[in-house]
């Protein structure tokens, strides 16, 4: 364990997964990923516990991928960026497949990745001040990976409104795109996560586990085939121009050539 990701399981059977890297907006480092991989896992196994809380330390809740470990990528022939590539999406399907309730408490911001992770989560409650956005076209690249759990919770429809954009959006936006179930005063956001949890607590564990397994498949589970297509989507993407470019352009603090927005 590096400690980028804290777990802590209470007496009731709450566990709490956060992540821990708030100096640097809890970016999803490489060792990041493959220990939130790790911890989902483990909760999954853990009998004790009934319903699991997301968060994060910080004023973010997650900017996102680790851009300095993705420029790494480049250096990398295609079989090694497409390990890389597979981190996140195997984190967030090891988040995807708890069989437990997953509740997000979303203290702060959320873009990219940190999207991905509000996607896999049962509920999602927010502040009022956070903003969201899949801000990967941006960069030059694509929202791939977090892609299947996205459309999965938004829906295509709603999805399409700023999956290709890279539009920043506030969360009474973000609870119409089905991103977010509500959103409170940060004051408040302990409160209503509490209340969330709460009734889980007086059912039995497994019949919540077994009613959560019938939705996933009454309502259609995300495929393992599009988590792959996805994958190969975003290496082949990162050997493009257009991925070098706008990544260099975002670590050297300037515009990248396609952002004329303010002109």
């Amino acid at each position: 364990m590096t400690g980028l990701i804290d777990v802590a399981r209470d007496a009731r059977g709450v566990t709490t997964i956060t992540l821990n890297r708030p100096d640097k907006h809890n970016a999803l480092s490489a060792e990041m990923l493959t220990e939130l991989e790790g911890v989902a896992q483990a909760v999954a196994e853990d009998a004790e516990t009934r319903v699991v809380v997301l968060t994060a330390e910080g004023r973010s809740f997650c900017a996102g991928g680790d851009l300095a470990w993705m420029r790494e990528q480049f250096g990398m022939d295609t079989r090694t960026r497409r390990r890389e590539s597979k981190r996140i999406a195997s984190a967030l399907g090891a988040l995807y497949a708890l069989p437990q309730p997953l509740i997000g408490r979303v203290q702060g911001n959320a873009f990219g990745g940190g999207v991905g992770l509000l996607s896999v989560c049962d509920v999602v409650i927010a502040v009022d001040g956070a903003r969201f956005g899949l801000t990967e076209t941006k960069l030059g690249l694509i929202p791939a990976n977090i892609g299947p759990y996205v459309i999965a919770r938004m829906g295509a429809t709603r999805a399409q409104e700023v999956f290709m954009s890279a539009r920043l959006f506030d969360a009474a936006e973000a609870v119409r795109l089905n991103l977010l179930t509500r959103v409170v005063p940060a004051d408040a956001l302990d409160d209503a996560v509490a209340a969330e949890v709460t009734p889980y607590l007086s059912c039995a564990p497994g019949a919540v586990r077994e009613a959560k397994r019938l939705l996933r498949d009454l309502a259609g589970e995300v495929r393992g085939s599009d988590v792959e297509m996805a994958i190969d989507a975003l290496a082949l993407r990162w050997e493009t121009a257009e991925a070098h470019e706008g990544v260099a352009a975002f670590l050297e603090k300037r515009r990248a050539p396609w952002d004329d927005a303010a002109e």
